[in-house]
Parts: structure tokens; sequence; C-alpha cells
């Protein structure tokens, strides 16, 4: 009797403040960013119950993340749509980089029971790549290659006739998907206006009441980056413009490029990335409004909102996009990335169980062109990852340890020099052929130097991704407990013309004398702090 009546003073308590209890919770709250790391270049499909989101990661391998969710808040990743990319030798950093280049701009679209991406890596020999799956969080199959559609949207119109829209070009294809169609719509829908003297791109297209509606990000030349629809009542057009969303958010800068999506009760939602600098372009979660036809994009005001709720029931799998790992499963966590393609004989979960061993393999005289360095994002506003790396095996002239990864790289090295062992930190820029993205030279300032006593050492990067700060600090131990800082503050940079992601961790071990040297990784400790 003591216990119910406690429950009904609770429940009339919280009715009198206006409050919901949280049995009577209705939905989903959400915070923006929604993921506060780097997930650009969002292109979202349903079945039923599920959602399915991916991104970018270009050279990084495996790559076109699927992240699936049932709320539109709590996200995971389900699968890669590729392992590798094999079009040239500089996916294996050989003859060149893929760096910025590899898979831009997806597409994902459920149809009839299958689902399909479709991407154009922005690189040789600039060829479009259609996959196709049953099943979103298995294996998906090359389904056919064919001409360069870029930052393109696929599209299933309602009698199956297939599209591919692709800047202000309009493309049908078979009905196979295995090539342009003969004789099919391939034309210009529409020019741009006097106001377009820049960037027009980002393809995402859906159909709602009849209506064809595409969606591009728009920055003129000197401009303010906004997202604009333009609205046709065929799939030839005429196509009529509106500014859908144009607005910053919580300090940072302009918001453009994304999608929106209904649930199966005809909620809509948009899913829109921002530029946040070093940590990268972050989506941000927003209702869509639909006035007079157009899907207005924000708050009742036409602003991103700092939070909501999303009408649908909760669904947190406990699962997250960084997370850490100690090694000691079969494969690797499905988190991970490596940069570019890797040698898979040159590591190992399996030759010392609970450890990830990496060994030297190619004889290189930079982290840039080393292979098999296995990254992972940071997120905002403030994250914290470390390794324990046995270094025992290290030969003369290798190089290991743990980086922020980017076209600036702040670099926590283990550098074995005549048979002594020093723990450095160390800047680097990278610099490229701007045509080729072949490695000319890499810029690098020794900031701290440690002589190292001890077979395993401990290193620790903490990141500051909160407004006008973007800052990396270093710290080592032989411990575990006791934490040492070396070195500065770094500076981290968001650089299109180098690496164009926000900045990763990386664990990294390559060789500038002898290859056949190892390190053994023990764990990778990742906290995200609210």
């Amino acid at each position: 009797m003591k216990i119910r009546n406690i429950f009904l003073l609770v429940t009339v308590t919280a009715a009198l403040l206006g409050c919901k209890s949280s049995n009577a919770q209705t939905g989903t709250p959400y915070t923006n960013p929604l993921i506060w790391a780097d997930v650009p270049d969002l292109s979202i499909t349903r079945n039923g119950d599920d959602f399915f989101l991916i991104s970018t990661t270009m050279h990084l391998m495996p790559g076109a993340p699927v992240m699936k969710s049932k709320d539109l808040v709590h996200w995971e990743t389900a699968s890669y749509v590729f392992d590798s990319l094999t079009d040239n030798r500089k996916y294996n950093l050989e003859g060149g980089t893929v760096y910025g280049w590899g898979q831009w701009a997806s597409s994902i679209r459920y149809h009839k029971g299958k689902y399909y991406v479709l991407f154009s890596p922005n690189d040789e020999p600039y060829k479009s790549y259609i996959f196709v799956t049953d099943n979103p969080s298995g294996k998906w199959k090359l389904l056919s290659r064919m001409r360069h559609f870029h930052d393109a949207s696929l599209f299933f119109d309602d009698d199956d006739r297939v599209y591919i829209y692709s800047g202000t070009h309009l493309t049908e294809l078979k009905a196979d998907l295995i090539y342009v169609k003969p004789g099919g719509i391939d034309m210009e829908i529409f020019k741009k206006d006097a106001s377009e003297t820049g960037l027009l791109e980002g393809n995402q297209v859906v159909k709602h009441n009849g209506k064809y509606y595409l969606l591009m990000v728009s920055w003129p030349q000197g401009g303010i980056r906004k997202q604009v629809c333009y609205r046709a009542d065929t799939i030839t057009g005429p196509y009529e413009k509106k500014t859908i969303l144009q607005d910053t958010f919580a300090g940072f800068t302009y918001v453009g490029q994304g999608c929106i999506i209904d649930d199966k009760n005809g909620n809509w939602y948009g899913l829109v990335f921002q530029d946040r600098n070093g940590v990268g372009r972050v989506p941000l979660l927003m209702p869509v409004n639909w006035k007079d036809g157009w899907p207005m994009l924000g708050d009742e005001n036409g602003h991103v909102p700092a939070s909501g709720i999303i009408p649908l029931k909760p669904h947190d799998t406990g699962k997250r996009i960084v997370e850490s790992d100690n090694f000691s499963a079969s494969k690797l966590n499905i988190n991970w990335q490596w940069n570019h393609n890797p040698i898979n004989n040159a590591w190992s979960l399996a030759e010392r169980k609970g450890y990830l061993r990496l060994k030297t393999n190619r004889i290189v005289d930079n982290l840039y062109a080393a292979p098999n360095s296995l990254t992972q994002r940071m997120e905002g506003p403030k994250c914290s990852g470390s390794i324990a790396l046995d270094i025992s095996k290290m030969k003369d002239g290798d190089v290991a340890g743990f980086a922020a990864f980017n076209g600036h790289s702040a670099i926590l090295a283990v550098v074995n020099e005549n048979g002594k062992k020093h723990l450095t930190l160390s800047t680097n820029r990278v610099n490229f052929n701007e045509n080729s993205k072949v490695i000319k030279n890499v810029d690098t300032d020794e900031k701290a130097r440690v002589a190292l006593s001890s077979n395993v050492i401990y290193l620790r990067i903490d990141a500051d991704f909160n407004v006008n700060r973007d800052i990396a600090t270093f710290y080592y131990s032989i411990d575990n407990k006791n934490w040492k800082p070396i070195g500065t503050e770094f500076k981290m940079i968001f650089d299109y013309t180098r690496l164009f992601m926000g900045a990763k961790f990386a664990i990294f071990n390559y060789a500038t004398k002898t290859a056949g040297g190892y390190v053994d990784v023990d764990f990778f400790e990742y906290k995200n702090i609210k």
C-alpha cells in the first residue's frame, strides 16, 4: 500500500509540474549534433521500422559504412559496402595515394526487397559502382560499373523505372541497373539560375504526393551555404527552386547537404551535415515541415533545433560508431577502418591471442605512405583514446605508435634507433602533387623526445572539439595509471586539399630500414566525454 501511495504521489506531482513520467514517454529524445563525428554526405532509406544511413569515408577500407537505427537517434555500424577498392594501385599506397578521393557521396535505396548503393570514386578510372544486397547488415554484391556520376542519387519511380540524378542531369538506367538505358531519358533537367555561381551538388531525391523533390547544397561564390530544393510535377521538369534551410548552429558555420526521410507513421525528418573544423562534418537531425508543398527543414522558425523528440519508440542497442576494443575477438571490431587497402598477411589477431599484431612489411619514410595504419573517428565535444603497445620486437628503424591523424597530424611514436628506443611527439603536414595525390614531402617538426627502458608503453590522446578549440593533447605511461604529458597542445585542422576528413585516431607500425619487426597492441580504450 505504501509503495502504491508513493507512486501516485510521484505521478500527481509530475502532472502538476507539467512533466511526464518515464512510463508516459512517447518518443526518443535527441540532441544536436546527432553524432558529433565525421559522418558526411548523408543518404538514407527505410524498410518498415528500419532506417539505413550511408556516409563517405573515401580512402579508408573497408568503405561506404552503412549505419542502422530504428529510432533515427541511436545508430550503429551495420556493414561496409566493400572491403577494398582495386581500380588502381594507389589504393594500395603504390605509385601514389587516394587521400581525399576514393568513395565519395553515396546513395542508398530500398526497393522491392533489395537494398542498392550507388557511388562514384573521385579518381581513375572515373566509373560508378552499384552494389546490391538482401541484407544491409551482411555482405554487398557488386551489380554494375558504368560512367561516372558525381554526388549522385539513385531513384526508383512508382512505375519501376530507374534513374540517376547527378547535378542538373537526369539519366535513366536499364531495369536491371546494369547500364544506361539505350534511348532512355538522358538530359539536363534544369539550368542553374544567376544566383548559383559556385557549388551546387549533393543530390538526394524523393517523391512525395506525386511530386519529385531534389535536395542539393548550394554555396555561391562569396555567399552563404544553404540547402535548396528543386520541385517538379514530372521527372523531367520543369523544376522550380526554393531554399529550405539557411542557418548556422551552436557557434559553428553554415549547415548544408543532406537528405529527408519519412517514418511508417508519415512523419518526415531531415539529416543535414555541418562543417565543424577539426572533427569533420557532423550530422544534425531536424523535423521536416511541409509548407505549401515544400519540405522546409528545421523548427517552426527554420532553425536547427538544439534538441527534440522523435515520435518513435527508443531503441538503443548500446553499440556506437566509435568503440573500445580489447582485440580478443576472431575479427576486428566493425568500427575500425584501415588507411587505404590493408596488407592482410601483415596483421593478425591470432598469432598472439588478445592482441592485434602489426608487422612491418614495406620500407617507407613517413606515416602517410605506411600501410596497415588502423583508424577510428574522434568525437566531440571531447574524447580520449589510449592504447597499450608491446614494443619488444621492433627492429632498428621501426616507428610505431598512436596519432591524431589527418593532413595535419600529431604523432606519438616509439622510434627504434641503433638499439635504443625513444618516445617522440612530432607534427606532420603532408604535401601532395595536386593532380595525382602522390606524396611530394612531409613537413615534420619534433616537439619532444623521451628515452624508454620498458618494453610496454601506454599512449593517450585527448581531444577537445568545442567551439574554437580543436585541440589535441598527448600523454604516456609505463603502468597505465600515472600519466605524463608530452609536448604541447596541437591544433587539429580540417583541410579538404589533403585528407578531406575529420581527425582520426590511428594505430601504426612501419619500417624505415628493414621489414619484419612487429608490435602487439593490447587494447584501444575509448571515452566520449559529454
